[in-house]
């Protein structure tokens, strides 16, 4: 006789069970190795145990005679008392139960309504049958129609759940998951028309019933694919929608909840909310006029449940046909990425590998995908119009929509992947989709067996299933590529003739519900990259999917895919990129970010395409975030006075910097950069760019004089490049200035020095295909009329004599940034005399200031602006903020030495620790500054030039808002967030220009 271990009995009690059943010998050898293929063979003993006790000792011998000879009723029992401790107790508690076990047929749904009706005494309401409704009244109510109902209701969960899990035990037929799926759903049927009955009779007493009522199930149970615990959505349709409904809709939702699983009727139009019962053609208008898309996809599932059939048919006829025109609203895209986003949010981090529904590789994924292929095709195609989830599949496969590898393949994981869920939720009949941690021997061994997994070779039946999940996941994760992209490529190219493909005009529907808003256009762009020629061509193959996706995820797709096309145009020769996409799937991740996202991006790549390189993670993080500023200016200015001539110098400087902006742009819309990091990183490579052009310039010009240069000269950065704080979309503001050499004329030195300040701005202003390089110096003394160098004397009598106030508010940015550093310093310290004076500017200035700033509001704003949302001049935005900033500094900056600094950001962290604003208000003035900086960067991102005006709601809007770093569905969110930030903001700027 086989020893308690060999037969996986690990307690220490089963010795001393197996001796209570008399099974301690060799005439129960063949039983004992019935019991060792259960799940757990300890639960099984232990139920056993209890059962002997519950039954008796006549009834036992029964029992245990056919446990003996019938092996069929010895694996049902064996292997449910094994799978489910919850059913176990129900076996225990009902003493009776475990004869309905001996049959080998499992009840058909006419035997499980009567069965359900029968516990309650339910009879069928006159003329109802004959018109083929389920509307009967019960005779019993209350809290004994509660325990009848679930004592029924678990009856028939323990049949099925014996059969299905019978095959782990002996050699029993396996039930495959949409039979298991189709009888729950039809017990699900008949327990709530059983419930019904009762909710009738509660309400309506011995009266005839006032309304006609149905029930529509939704979900799982409305495609006929439930899981054993899983909550039953319904919609209820009545009429009249009245009271009397509404009370016996929510009574049956009571009973049942309470007798057999949660009754959730919040996919009725306005969720919990709305109605409770509604008549067909209060749900038709809402359906038309405010409905949701997800709303749309829920009602794939619909089907008459119980209740008056007749209604419900009415419901369907009425509201099916919108299921299907839902893929052609305006918002359908952004709505379906909207859901796969809450669908993956929904679970934490930490849980999302061991989630079976929601996780990555999930059975929701499948769902998803195949809801949203019924809703595009099944327009055109009615064979599509189907419940479930593999009949779905199945047809989509006929249809040739999806290869018939792939939805074998698909079907195949979502089937395991489903079987797992139902075997959880099993063991205590608890609602759970949650995989025991992997490190959880017992657990993962109990599923293992309770899924029929053996031990393979040298792996244990454990390590089998945690194989067969990883193997299982992964094919699903490739689920959008094998059922959006794939058949894209086939109709494309046509290269797979083994399989049905799609039809031009199908896969342009399919682009257009992926977001794609020229369709055909898309298509030409797949087929011109499907067919490259050779090796390029057979990678595009195998990556196309997967970039498909990804830029199917962005706010431009038609762009974004545009973009790829012309950078692979770019990129024809260079065999590197095309190999770096199919084996770095962060790298093409990203880069479909970007070119989905950013024009101006784009643009730079297709110049600079080495950056690329830095899509890839390195050791530390993100390369893109590896590179140092400093260390880029330095090898800009070295590599480009290294230039033999002024052409090649300035085509030098022009690379470096277009890589550092593409460097730069792209860390920023992948989130890797915050806005200060961003704008201190531009305002290093403008002051680098000058840099390197002034020290190219002076050195032809003393090559050509055979002679040094007769001057020093230092460019004084002013504005955001003064502040550190340059965005996409800004000039250069700066003035120039020099100092004789001893011994030199002073007119000649200057005349010099303008020369070659203005060779210097022509050199970096002349047409490019590159961002502009504008150099201002429209803030230099008597602006444009004066002359664009000075000596360091003649701006100091210039500001003693003829400053007006805003040139000493300019002043207060001003900044070395390139050139001799001594001549800058000297600038400075003759500046900080203008712009800190002792005592403070005078009383005079600061009104002028103000009647400026008043005047700037009421001109400055360009023509049809919309004051809310320009980023620049707009109420709150950047002006606002910085004219604030400035005008305490020019109130106080004699007073707190903290105050002269030229960063706006560090300028409010002095304005706060000085106290001379409340902490409040500085946070509000910073995160207004922070919001439109980031906001005007993003709209430059998006539309490759300069933009201060944020677009009205739309697809451009969402588009900005994806580069800000929002979701693109929180389109609306974000300018919500801009027009509260800035107007909290606003308040603050008044508050400071009214003291």
């Amino acid at each position: 006789m086989p020893s308690a271990g060999r037969l996986g009995l690990l307690e220490t009690s089963a010795p001393g069970h197996l001796a209570d059943l008399e099974w301690d010998n060799e005439d129960s050898v063949d039983v004992l190795w019935a019991l060792s293929r259960a799940p757990d063979a300890d639960l099984a003993l232990r139920a056993l145990i209890r059962i002997k006790g519950a039954v008796g000792a006549d009834a036992w011998a029964e029992v245990d005679d056919l446990i003996r000879t019938d092996k069929g009723f010895r694996g049902r029992l064996f292997a449910v008392l094994g799978g489910s401790d919850a059913l176990g107790d129900h076996v225990v508690a009902e003493p009776s139960s475990w004869r309905l076990l001996t049959t080998s047929m499992l009840p058909s749904v006419d035997e499980m309504n009567e069965r359900m009706l029968a516990s309650v005494g339910a009879t069928p309401e006159p003329g109802e049958l004959e018109k083929g409704n389920k509307v009967y009244r019960a005779a019993l109510t209350g809290p004994k129609a509660v325990v009848a109902l679930r004592i029924a209701y678990r009856d028939l969960l323990l049949q099925l759940a014996a059969h299905d899990l019978a095959p782990t035990v002996e050699d029993e037929e396996v039930m495959y998951l949409p039979e298991v799926g189709a009888y729950l759903a039809d017990a699900a049927d008949a327990a709530l028309t059983a419930a019904l009955s009762v909710a009738i009779a509660e309400v309506c007493g011995d009266k005839p019933m006032p309304v006609r009522l149905a029930v529509i199930a939704m979900g799982k149970c409305g495609a006929r694919e439930l899981n054993y615990v899983s909550d039953v959505d319904v919609v209820f349709v009545s009429e009249p929608a009245d009271g009397v409904s509404a009370r016996i809709a929510g009574e049956l939702m009571r009973v049942g909840s309470l007798a057999f699983f949660e009754v959730d009727a919040a996919l009725r139009p306005e969720g919990k909310a709305g109605a409770l019962t509604r008549t067909v053609d209060s749900h038709l208008a809402y359906y038309r006029r405010w409905a949701k898309t997800w709303e749309f996809q829920a009602l794939l599932k619909a089907r008459p449940m119980t209740g008056d059939m007749q209604l419900a048919d009415e419901y369907l006829a009425a509201v099916s046909p919108l299921v299907w025109t839902a893929a052609e609203r305006d918002d359908f895209v952004p709505e379906v990425q909207a859901m796969r986003r809450r669908v993956e949010s929904l679970v934490p981090e930490e849980l999302r590998e061991r989630n079976l529904k929601l996780g990555s590789g999930s059975l929701r994924d499948v769902e998803f995908a195949v809801q949203l292929l019924q809703m595009v095709h099944g327009r055109v195609d009615e064979e599509l119009r189907v419940r479930s989830t593999v009949e779905a599949l199945g047809a989509l496969t006929a249809g040739g929509y999806v290869g018939r590898d792939d939805g074998a393949n698909l079907t195949a994981s979502y089937q395991f992947m489903r079987s797992l869920e139902h075997r959880l939720q099993l063991q205590r009949l608890s609602r759970t989709h949650l995989l025991p941690a992997f490190d959880d021997v017992d657990n993962m061994r109990w599923l293992a067996r309770a899924a029929h997994i053996r031990q393979e070779g040298e792996l244990d039946a454990t390590a089998v299933l945690r194989e067969e999940l990883k193997r299982q996941k992964s094919r699903i994760r490739r689920l959008h590529e094998k059922l959006f992209y794939r058949p894209l490529l086939e109709a494309a190219t046509r290269f797979n003739t083994d399989e049905l493909t799609l039809s031009d005009k199908s896969a342009e529907r399919r682009l257009s519900a992926l977001g794609y808003a020229k369709p055909e256009r898309a298509l030409s762009h797949i087929r011109a990259l499907a067919s490259s020629a050779g090796r390029r061509g057979q990678i595009q193959l195998l990556i196309l999917p997967s970039l498909l996706e990804w830029i199917g995820n962005t706010p431009d797709p038609d762009a974004g895919l545009l973009n790829y096309r012309r950078l692979c145009d770019v990129m024809d020769d260079a065999d590197w990129f095309i190999r770096l996409l199919r084996d770095d799937g962060v790298v093409a991740e990203r880069l479909m970010h970007v070119l989905g996202t950013s024009e101006f991006i784009a643009n730079l790549l297709m110049r600079s395409p080495e950056v690329i390189h830095l899509y890839s993670d390195g050791a530390n993080g993100p390369k893109l975030c590896e590179v140092d500023p400093e260390d880029v200016a330095r090898g800009l200015i070295a590599s480009t006075v290294r230039q033999p001539d002024l052409k090649r110098a300035v085509a030098a400087a022009r690379s470096h910097r277009r890589f550092e902006l593409a460097r730069v742009a792209s860390a920023d819309i992948l989130g890797m950069m915050d806005v200060p990091a961003v704008c201190a990183a531009l305002s290093s490579v403008w002051a680098a760019v000058l840099n390197a052009a002034l020290t190219v310039v002076i050195a032809e010009s003393e090559r050509d004089r055979g002679e040094p240069a007769p001057a020093r000269i230092a460019v004084i950065g002013m504005g955001r490049l003064g502040g550190g704080e340059l965005g996409y979309g800004s000039d250069a503001d700066v003035l120039f200035v020099c100092q004789p050499e001893p011994g030199v004329d002073e007119a000649p030195a200057v005349r010099w020095a303008q020369t070659v300040a203005e060779k210097v701005r022509s050199m970096l202003g002349s047409p490019s295909e590159d961002p502009p390089l504008e150099v201002d110096t429209g803030l230099r003394p008597e602006g444009r009329n004066g002359p664009v160098v000075r000596t360091l004397a003649a701006y100091s009598a210039y500001y003693d004599q003829w400053a007006q106030p805003w040139e000493i508010q300019a002043l207060l940015r001003a900044h070395q940034v390139a050139g001799d550093d001594a001549l800058g310093i000297d600038f400075l310290h003759m500046a900080d005399r203008i712009r800190y004076p002792e005592g403070g500017v005078s009383a005079d200035a600061v009104k002028e200031i103000r009647r400026i700033k008043a005047r700037v509001d009421s001109e400055r704003l360009p023509r049809g602006a919309d004051p809310a949302t320009h980023t620049k001049l707009g109420r709150g935005g950047l002006a606002d903020v910085e004219w604030t900033v400035q005008l305490l500094q020019l109130r106080y900056g004699h007073r707190h030495v903290t105050l002269h600094n030229t960063s706006t950001l560090q300028s409010l962290d002095a304005i706060g620790a000085a106290e001379l604003l409340g902490e409040n208000d500085v946070a509000l003035l910073k995160e207004a500054w922070l919001t439109a900086t980031s906001a005007r960067n993003a709209l430059v991102l998006v539309r490759g030039k300069p933009i201060d005006q944020l677009p009205a709601p739309g697809r451009q809007l969402r588009a900005v808002a994806y580069a800000a770093g929002w979701p693109e569905d929180q389109a609306a969110e974000f300018l919500e967030n801009y027009l509260r930030v800035t107007r909290r903001a606003k308040t603050v700027v008044r508050k400071v220009f009214g003291a």
